[in-house]
């Protein structure tokens, strides 16, 4: 399951919210976190365009090696340019991408890291939604719309469709 959105809309949150519900039910789950992966495994890249790619590579093949071996993987990536949301697609078995929906306006508000407000004094370049695009997916397998939902209702829905289409047993 591959999370993509705006920062602050809600992704990792929803993700931990539905690892939480699937470690309860003994389902083999692993979190992939844009930000975990950024310190580890991609702490060499930055954020340019091509960097971007190189980070959605190397996460995409530990998502399909995992989803190879049976494991629920739930990727929250922002995933900022159609080109990398359809890199995953291509590269990993079993992709379902799930678009976290959130006006730009919500997220900002939000603000959890205090990056929007970084980015819109300048300090930070290239964020996405400010100053870098983010291309929302055009056909994703999921909609959640934190702006209108709990993170409960939200996380509900990926369990839900996970039963609903036989990756894990019904609860």
């Amino acid at each position: 399951m591959w999370f993509t959105g705006l920062s602050g809309s809600g992704k990792t949150t929803i993700c931990r919210n539905v690892r939480e519900t699937l470690l309860k039910r003994h389902v083999q789950v692993e979190l992939l976190d844009g930000d975990a992966v950024r310190q580890h495994l991609t702490k060499d890249l930055g954020f340019s365009r091509q960097d971007r790619l190189s980070n959605i590579e190397r996460v995409a093949f530990v998502a399909d090696l995992l989803s190879k071996h049976g494991v629920i993987t739930l990727a929250s990536f922002i995933t900022p340019y159609r080109e990398l949301q359809e890199y995953a697609r291509r590269h990993i078995t079993s992709f379902r991408e799930v678009y976290v929906q959130c006006p730009l306006k919500k997220c900002i508000e939000r603000d959890v890291k205090g990056l929007y407000k970084k980015a819109l004094n300048g300090e930070i370049q290239r964020f996405t939604g400010i100053s870098d695009p983010y291309e929302p997916p055009l056909n994703p397998d999921l909609i959640l719309r934190t702006d209108r939902e709990s993170i409960a209702e939200s996380a509900h829905k990926v369990v839900r469709y996970l039963e609903i289409h036989d990756f894990i047993p019904k609860g």
